[in-house]
């Protein structure tokens, strides 16, 4: 089974991340978020799978979150809107997001991975 590792190189996070998988031998392919960010139908289908809120997959702390003052939009937005917004731009994603269709994961905690990915 080949995981889905969604990532942006420039990102702390996403290469301790890549380093993990690395180490624990899982396979994987690399995709830069925002060169090739998941479709609006990708985002959907992952978002159905986490049993996470769509909140949990925006990237709070970046400046494209910031600029478009999403913090205050986020809360009465439909989910709509915000599948919408998530595919509109790469940046605005939580990284890293890793999945092997089933599965999903978003961010990275080692402890999280170990008890998905291990």
């Amino acid at each position: 089974m080949t995981l889905t590792f969604y990532w942006y190189p420039k990102c702390g996070t996403c290469r301790k991340a890549k380093k993990w998988l690395e180490e624990h031998q899982i396979s994987f392919n690399e995709v830069h978020i925002v060169d090739n960010p998941p479709s609006r139908e990708e985002l959907e289908k992952l978002y159905k799978k986490s049993d996470l809120e769509l909140k949990k997959f925006f990237n709070t702390s970046g400046q494209k979150y910031r600029e478009l003052g999403l913090k205050d939009r986020i809360p009465t937005a439909s989910e709509d809107e915000l599948l919408d917004l998530l595919a509109s731009d790469g940046m605005l994603i939580k990284r890293p997001l890793l999945t092997d269709g089933n599965k999903v994961t978003v961010g990275f905690k080692e402890e999280m991975y170990k008890n998905t990915w291990a």
